[in-house]
């Protein structure tokens, strides 16, 4: 197997690392095989291909850790006037006029768009998370086979719930374990996750069964978890406790799980999130658009919590998703030295890793998987090791990628996406979105 070179003019491999000048990489494979100087790589790969990225920032790809990929389909729905707060966007709009609308056709669609959105703003890993009643069984099939033609490395679940009645949530917790099952084999690049909703929408004897059906098949957890008041209000209403006391009550809690949002948690329940280890998705914009709150990810950080950065399939642009992470906090504590840029780079990429259980991604360490970006560096300010995480976070922008590589196969270059009909792919999601609008199934 021949190697490629890539030689940048800067390497940040991870943010555990100074930035390297003048450093590159080898790829072999699906992997990088050597992290070195560009005269180093050229004396051990003198026949290597030479790809030169010296007008570029070699860092690691994007892991989106909450996506909802079917959500474009709902980006300017007509609404007779905005939900007044977060049931009610919930009950009379998300609900009724979007999940419960998705069929297969539908949902394809979206994931094309998603796949091509994700690969324009630097995203080569993440998890997605379906909800779809009416689109039971297979919907989890569809995406995967969309997902596995973009080449990107997908973690795939449904959102098994009871709002829709005992029989569709028992074929929601079905599809997810047919899904992880299908998806066992090594090496395959998308695989599943046992998800459920919530504890207003699903029953203490549902939620322990997604967990141990998980845990028959050493799958990972999902639950979004407080993204507003409406949540803790009703557990404590209902169990005496608020949500992540109510999960530690019932023993389900661990370094197996991903609680998506945590928004409205108070510090007895960022004390748990930490002592049991559970990992927390972030989500600043989506948190904004539901009138959510803001969520105390610096009080977590500080806590040992792991916390990863995720779209929620609204503003799929990760870097303003990294801009936001960084910028609300500093607003709501009044306080600049808040979030340093460093500390958003880790989040959106080996923090996003861990949370989805993998150890070779997010760095570009040698043995680590070939995931990485080539952002272009022709700033207006002379980039350097004490400002490059800032410059890049704050300055740069998809259209600032040059080129985007998942597991050693380029699906962006010199700003093109590879292999696809952009306009395509554009005018299908329109024609999607059309139809759910009129709810013409």
């Amino acid at each position: 197997m021949s190697a490629t070179l890539i030689l940048g003019q800067v390497l940040w491999a991870d943010t555990t690392q100074p930035p390297q000048p003048g450093w590159g990489l080898a790829v072999e494979g699906r992997r990088i095989v050597a992290v070195a100087d560009h005269a180093r790589l050229r004396d051990l790969y003198p026949t290597a291909r030479v790809v030169d990225a010296t007008d570029c920032v070699i860092t690691p790809s994007f892991v989106n850790a909450h996506h909802h990929m079917y959500g474009v389909l709902a980006h300017g729905i007509p609404l007779d006037e905005a939900p007044s707060g977060f049931w009610p966007f919930l009950q009379d709009f998300w609900w009724p006029r979007v999940e419960d609308r998705l069929t297969h056709e539908l949902i394809t669609a979206a994931t094309e768009w998603a796949c091509l959105e994700m690969v324009r703003s630097g995203i080569t890993t993440f998890y997605d998370c379906l909800e779809a009643p009416s689109a039971l069984p297979d919907a989890l099939e569809m995406e995967a086979g969309i997902v596995r033609r973009w080449g990107l490395r997908g973690v795939l679940s449904f959102e098994a719930s009871q709002r829709a009645g005992i029989e569709n949530g028992e074929l929601g917790l079905r599809e997810n374990v047919t899904f992880i099952d299908r998806c066992h084999a090594p090496g395959g690049l998308v695989t599943g996750m046992m998800c459920f909703h919530t504890t207003f929408t699903c029953p203490p004897g549902f939620i322990r069964r997604a967990f141990d059906l998980a845990a028959a098949r050493g799958a990972r957890v999902h639950m979004h978890v407080s993204e507003g008041t409406y949540e803790p209000e009703q557990c404590l209403e209902h169990h005496d406790l608020r949500p992540l006391a109510y999960y530690e009550r019932l023993g389900v809690l661990g370094d197996h799980v991903l609680a998506s949002q945590c928004v409205q948690v108070d510090p007895e329940e960022i004390a748990i999130l930490a002592r049991q280890g559970v990992h927390v998705s972030h989500q600043p914009l989506s948190n904004c658009e539901v009138g959510g709150g803001f969520a105390p990810v610096p009080e977590m950080l500080a806590a040992g919590v792991n916390v990863a950065l995720g779209t929620d399939g609204y503003l799929n642009n990760f870097f303003e998703v990294m801009r936001a992470a960084a910028l609300i906090p500093k607003a709501r504590l009044r306080d600049p030295a808040i979030m340093p840029a460093a500390t958003i780079w880790t989040m959106a990429t080996q923090n996003g890793a861990r949370a989805l259980g993998m150890d070779d991604v997010g760095t570009l360490e040698p043995g680590a998987q070939a995931d990485l970006l080539l952002i272009r560096a022709d700033l207006p300010t002379p980039l350097a090791r004490h400002n490059l995480a800032d410059q890049l976070l704050l300055w740069r922008n998809p259209q600032d990628l040059r080129a985007v590589m998942c597991a050693g196969e380029w699906r962006l270059w010199d700003g093109e996406i590879v292999g696809a009909d952009e306009e395509a792919v554009r005018v299908r999601v329109a024609e999607a979105a059309r139809r759910l609008w009129k709810n013409d199934r």
